[in-house]
């Protein structure tokens, strides 16, 4: 008897032995695509300096002469000067990555959906390696800057195939756990980063070591198979057959008598498989992009705002990136407790804890614990309910950053360690942190199989408008020292409020093609609660 795909993963692993080693290279691949991402933290970084004169020297040659770095690092401001009036250029060439990502995140996306996910990822890897070494190679500024622009146009489409590969691989229950596990080796991959800029000073070297891994990621992603979702969409259910059944024999499982009926959404030969115009002309497809696209803006503009600003901070320049990193850490498993996790207590002492009456009426027979900031008091069953999920788990952590970015205004800078500015913005870094998380993996709920990176893509593309108005933003310091933190906090509070608008999709069935919209099954806005 022919099987769903989703019957077929069942019956392969879900996430067995063979998979678990499929996702680990993507997942570590993230250490390098963090380096490469926050690379111009450190090669970057504008070490305290002095001239010897007064006034700025006109030409570079006189001002070599007379300025004095501080520190014991090098940069490209220390190397070609970019202070003062040439400050600007750093943050150009932050911005210029970002760009580069935008353009990437458009093409490779409905690029992977037409020709295969392994295909463009592999181009992705191999030019982003590429033009890393151009980067470190650089013989002057104008070559940098244009390495960093091509490297994130190969930086962000590798980074947005790789992660939906690590989706696809595995089955729909764990897919919220290989992408908080993506997202969580990203953060740790910043502090991996700074620990390579504390050992290596100067930033040539830095650049170099910081993209070999590159290069052995490349070796090894020949060996990863194509997506099985993504030959089930395009109606290639031979070759999905023949990629489960190399996930099962990975598992560990005796080869299956598998056989998978064909994709209501399978393209036919004269046919020609759905692009980004199709997520305009579907009513349903069209408000989840547009809502997606600003809350993907405003995730990237708050989390990268906040990453870059690192440097500014005081203190240890190499200590203050490792904790824009680490301080993600905490929101990973949060995460994943909250959008996922459902735990029930009966008779448990928490209940006499929290409800004394209820147990001391013997009442007290559930209490069901999971996240979304609403309670239900039934005086009968004295039944206390928090719902958990994607749609509500996200808003929260929005509004949370945002009120913690708009509360530093109202700190001074002398204030103690736990109610300082530097901690309620890492604190609103950790928030943003944990919505950016999510809204990789809720994306990926809300579009089908034949549109997903191509939805992933076009909102990846929103979010990188964020990361190149990111850098320019601290500069708003010069109104007001709070007025940065302001602009954040507006923009996670709009975004939490909007995500409200969106359907849940815990426990709903993952849409394989357009066609599967129309079901009543895929426009329920919300789930019905589990008895």
């Amino acid at each position: 008897m022919a099987a769903g795909l989703e019957e077929a993963f069942g019956a392969a692993g879900e996430f067995g032995g063979g998979q678990r080693r499929l996702t680990a290279c993507l997942v570590l691949l993230q250490v390098y695509v963090a380096c490469q991402s926050m690379l111009i933290v450190l090669v970057g970084a504008v070490p305290k300096y002095h001239i010897d004169q007064e006034g700025i020297p006109a030409s570079r040659a006189e001002l070599a002469k007379h300025i004095h770095f501080a520190d014991n690092f090098t940069s490209i401001a220390t190397e070609w000067y970019l202070i003062e009036q040439e400050a600007y250029k750093v943050s150009l060439a932050s911005s210029l990555f970002f760009a580069g990502l935008l353009i990437g995140n458009i093409t490779f996306g409905p690029l992977s959906d037409k020709l295969g996910r392994k295909p463009v990822y592999i181009l992705g890897l191999f030019f982003d390696v590429v033009f890393g070494y151009v980067t470190a190679l650089a013989p002057n500024y104008d070559t940098f800057a244009v390495s960093r622009f091509f490297g994130g146009i190969a930086n962000g489409g590798m980074a947005l195939v790789s992660f939906v590969l690590t989706q696809e691989y595995v089955g729909k229950s764990v897919w919220s756990f290989t992408g908080s596990l993506t997202n969580l080796t990203f953060a740790v991959g910043i502090a991996v980063y700074a620990l390579l800029g504390y050992c290596v000073r100067e930033w040539r070297y830095l650049a170099l070591v910081s993209n070999t891994p590159g290069v052995i990621f490349l070796l090894l992603s020949f060996m990863l198979p194509e997506s099985p979702r993504w030959l089930y969409s395009q109606g290639k259910t031979a070759e999905a057959e023949d990629v489960l059944q190399y996930i099962a024999l990975g598992n560990g499982k005796e080869r299956l008598n598998l056989k998978l009926k064909p994709s209501a959404g399978a393209l036919r030969k004269d046919e020609s498989a759905p692009g980004i115009l199709n997520l305009v002309k579907h009513p349903v497809l069209r408000w989840r992009t547009i809502i997606l696209m600003y809350i993907w803006y405003v995730c990237s503009f708050v989390y990268y705002g906040l990453t870059l600003n690192a440097g500014e901070l005081r203190g240890n320049l190499y200590l203050n990136v490792a904790l824009s990193g680490l301080v993600e850490v905490p929101a990973f498993p949060l995460c994943m407790f909250f959008i996922e996790k459902s735990c029930v207590f009966g008779g448990h002492p928490l209940c006499g804890y929290l409800f004394p009456k209820a147990e001391q009426s013997g009442k007290a027979e559930l209490l069901r614990v999971s996240f979304n900031l609403q309670f239900e008091y039934l005086c009968n069953d004295t039944l206390v309910s928090l719902r958990s999920g994607r749609r509500k788990t996200m808003t929260c952590f929005l509004i949370f950053a945002g009120f913690a970015c708009i509360f530093t205004m109202f700190l001074p800078t002398n204030a103690g360690l736990l109610l300082s500015p530097t901690s309620l913005a890492l604190c609103g870094k950790m928030m943003v942190s944990a919505a950016f998380n999510i809204v990789y993996i809720y994306t990926s709920e809300l579009y089908p199989t034949v549109l997903r990176n191509a939805g992933l893509g076009v909102c990846s593309m929103s979010c990188r408008f964020g990361g190149i108005l990111a850098p320019f933003v601290p500069s708003m310091k010069s109104l007001s020292p709070s007025v940065p933190f302001v602009v954040f906090g507006i923009s996670g509070l709009s975004a939490g409020f909007l995500t409200l608008l969106l359907p849940e999709t815990l426990n709903k069935p993952i849409a394989e093609s357009i066609e599967d919209l129309q079901s009543p099954k895929y426009q329920v806005l919300k789930n019905e609660e589990a008895e």
